[in-house]
């Protein structure tokens, strides 16, 4: 057991840069929040709906990270800060990684039965902050979602989902495939371009257009100046 523990912090501080020891990461409230869940879903498992729930509220009250008792959580997953809610059929594999104020979150189902309301995240993924991933699709593995993105349809395997709705920048496989990608987002050039940059393109774009129309402005003068020279020759003559 203590080589898990010992094998889970390593692969904290692996993700993150800001502690200096595996005792810092001891106090994260993502550790925590995870050490809780694991005691309040062999609860809930056992059907002892009551307890685990307490735990859960116990655990939501001084991390303030709410995770259901009945979600499935693998191996080595890090929530940086808190803040984040994770529903109770969400399914989460190895190694992700979920920033601050993340919703894995339900949709109401149409035939009013409870089944399968929220997401899967395979493995590798990274979840930025701000991002709400919703109902019950899946991200596929070494997926990365933006901050602040909306995702309500089943991620492929290695995309980066951008955007209010969510949609993939089609980052290429020898770019997706890296160990690891911090906050989930790319920084170059699959990314929106930033203010300043949209200012940049306008001011280009508007250039061109002056230069457009001054060209066509003088291609319509030198029509003109022949049309009237034309016609005063006809006059003269």
């Amino acid at each position: 057991m203590l080589n898990r523990l010992i094998r889970y912090l390593d692969s904290v501080v692996a993700r993150d840069p800001a502690p200096r020891s595996r005792w810092e990461v001891l106090l994260y409230p993502g550790v925590w929040a995870l050490f809780w869940h694991k005691i309040a879903h062999r609860l809930f498992k056992a059907r002892l709906f009551f307890l685990s729930r307490a735990i859960n509220h116990m655990s939501r009250m001084f991390t303030a990270i709410d995770i259901h008792p009945g979600a499935t959580i693998g191996k080595n997953f890090f929530i940086d800060h808190g803040f984040t809610v994770i529903g109770e059929t969400a399914v989460i594999g190895d190694n992700v990684t979920i920033y601050q104020c993340v919703t894995l979150g339900g949709t109401n189902p149409t035939s009013g039965k409870p089944g399968k309301r929220h997401p899967t995240l395979e493995d590798n993924v990274i979840v930025g902050s701000g991002a709400q991933i919703l109902g019950p699709i899946t991200v596929g593995r070494r997926a990365r979602i933006g901050a602040s993105a909306v995702v309500t349809e089943d991620v492929p395997e290695g995309a980066t989902m951008i955007g209010l709705k969510a949609r993939s920048t089609l980052v290429a496989a020898e770019t997706w495939a890296k160990d690891f990608m911090p906050y989930g987002t790319p920084c170059k050039e699959p990314c929106e371009p930033s203010g300043v940059q949209r200012v940049e393109q306008l001011e280009q774009e508007l250039v061109r257009l002056r230069e457009q129309v001054e060209a066509l402005a003088a291609q319509s003068t030198v029509q003109s100046d022949t049309v009237q020279a034309a016609s005063s020759g006809l006059t003269g003559t």
